[in-house]
């Protein structure tokens, strides 16, 4: 499974940027998708995650300012941030848990979206 993530780059604060993040390969179905990020000599923190069904969950730092969506028909996990702040800046990775044969699951990770957003 690859997932290829775009629509990072550099945005003014207050400023608004969409991700999207497409699954392929051999996938019977996604589970869970999630958007991760990683600032400069910090951990890897969750942003925000859906479930297939499409429940959703947020970090507390981004409630109210970002939105997680998916397209089960494109396999593709979409996050909407807008009122950006300078502490947004990282590297955004997708997730996303999905089977690949009707007895295998696993973890996947995208490569990365570098946000960078200035004051």
């Amino acid at each position: 499974v690859q997932l290829q993530a775009s629509g990072g780059g550099l945005v003014q604060a207050r400023g608004s940027l969409r991700l999207s993040c497409s699954a392929s390969g051999r996938i019977l179905r996604i589970n869970d998708m999630g958007w991760y990020r990683q600032a400069p000599g910090q951990q890897r923190e969750q942003v925000a995650g859906i479930t297939s069904g499409g429940n959703t969950n947020y970090a507390d730092s981004v409630k109210g300012r970002f939105t997680i969506s998916r397209d089960n028909a494109k396999n593709t996990v979409y996050l909407q941030m807008n009122s950006l702040k300078p502490e947004d800046t990282a590297i955004y990775y997708c997730n996303c848990n999905a089977l690949t044969s009707l007895i295998t699951s696993g973890n996947y990770w995208g490569r990365g979206t570098l946000v960078t957003v200035s004051s």
